[in-house]
């Protein structure tokens, strides 16, 4: 049976994210542990929380999520999709796991638009042949919680979504993938996605 790792580091929703994998068919682990992280055949990183405080807590599993991300099938969630940048302007620049090419940048102030972007919104498909996203249609509505967005190239936007401005909601290099959405809070759309990335491994 494949091994899929969910990355506790101390931050994020780790039950709701076990519970996601664990409906679409996965038996996930969750763990802080590196040799298991390392031994993983599909790695998970969720997260909640600042962009600073989560790279603090990754700590020394950095080294084992960047060589991995040559390997292994990877899934940031949230903060998790926003540490697989290059930087974060959250409190000042920091850098993240540098694993897809990209700025974590805050909205700026739009008449009408509350910040953080909290609710449902709709995915436009800018990949449309990618695995992670298929059988995903365009205006697909998933769940977003965040007050940062990636700020990333066309080659790396899955999907892309429209709130204050058009964001990368989605992005991928290689095996690595990321979704500033919440998955396991999006119902039937986000359970069909972890089960595609479940697919990849």
């Amino acid at each position: 049976m494949k091994r899929i790792v969910i990355v506790d580091y101390g931050l994020g929703n780790l039950r709701s994210v076990y519970r996601g994998l664990e409906k679409s068919g996965a038996h996930p682990v969750i763990t802080p542990d590196i040799e298991e992280i390392s031994a993983a055949d599909a790695i998970v990183l969720p997260g909640v929380g600042a962009f600073r405080d989560g790279m603090e807590q990754i700590g020394e599993m950095q080294q084992v999520l960047t060589e991995a991300a040559d390997s292994v099938p990877m899934l940031g969630i949230c903060l998790g999709m926003q540490m697989l940048l290059e930087w974060s302007e959250e409190h000042g620049l920091h850098a993240g796991l540098g694993i897809i090419p990209g700025t974590v940048r805050r909205f700026q102030r739009s008449p009408g638009c509350k910040i953080p972007h909290m609710g449902w919104n709709s995915l436009d498909p800018v990949m449309t042949d990618h695995p992670l996203m298929s059988g995903i249609r365009k205006g697909a509505f998933v769940y977003f919680v965040h007050s940062y967005y990636a700020d990333t190239t066309p080659d790396h936007t899955l999907t892309s979504t429209d709130y204050i401005r058009p964001f990368a909601s989605s992005v991928t290099s290689g095996n690595v993938h990321g979704v500033q959405f919440h998955p396991e809070k999006s119902g039937a759309i986000g359970l069909r996605i972890l089960k595609n990335f479940i697919g990849l491994i």
